[in-house]
């Protein structure tokens, strides 16, 4: 008898623009789940309406991830969460949660509200992409938040290449927006999505499996 192949599986949180209130479907605006089907045909792609940015929706989150893990033929070295906006701040809450139930987590254009030393005890891989000037968060906050989190890691002895294997922080300029056609730094972060260098990053981590 064949053994059917597992799935890997994506979980991508959406930003206001995707929240519940604003009706059926109006999460699929964001490019994530889309160009998400080109890095592996094998691949369950979830895209949630949140309730809200806080701990209702990282619960419900969470839920799900492990719902499909239970009941579906589900490759957990191959787990796949991402966040944009205010959908990044649900998934850095999730970060500071469950980040073991994950493989790799894709922050873009957004700030961290979860809990660092809960993610730094798992080194769950994070990649954390903004605008240098996004027209909502800044890029303060997720500079910030490298910087503790890389203190972290240096406090645990990790070296600069074991940091570097899973934390990455990208902020790019004006112009990567600007010639994509974004006059918005915020909105342009959908940019992203279409990134090669960004989501290979994320589908190109497979979790060591424990035994």
């Amino acid at each position: 008898m064949t053994v059917p192949e597992p799935y890997a599986l994506f979980v991508t949180l959406p930003g206001w623009e995707g929240l519940y209130f604003q009706g059926v479907g109006a999460n699929m605006v964001e490019g994530f789940p889309h160009e998400a089907k080109k890095y592996n045909d094998k691949m369950i792609i979830l895209s949630p309406q949140l309730n809200d940015w806080g701990e209702t929706s990282a619960n419900m989150a969470i839920e799900l991830t492990e719902y499909f893990i239970a009941h579906y033929n589900i490759d957990t070295s191959r787990v796949y969460l991402h966040g944009m906006s205010g959908g990044g701040e649900t998934g850095s809450i999730i970060m500071g949660k469950r980040p073991e139930l994950y493989t790799a987590y894709l922050e873009t254009s957004s700030r961290w509200d979860g809990d660092l030393e809960v993610l730094a005890k798992a080194r769950t891989p994070v990649y954390l992409a903004i605008a240098e000037n996004d027209t909502y968060y800044g890029s303060g906050y997720l500079k910030n938040t490298y910087q503790q989190l890389y203190d972290l890691y240096r406090e645990q002895g990790l070296t600069e290449s074991e940091i570097r294997e899973i934390l990455v922080l990208d902020v790019r300029p004006d112009s990567y927006f600007t010639q994509q056609g974004y006059r918005d730094q915020h909105s342009g972060g959908n940019a992203f999505s279409a990134d090669k260098e960004v989501m290979g990053w994320l589908f190109g981590k497979v979790k060591q499996q424990t035994k």
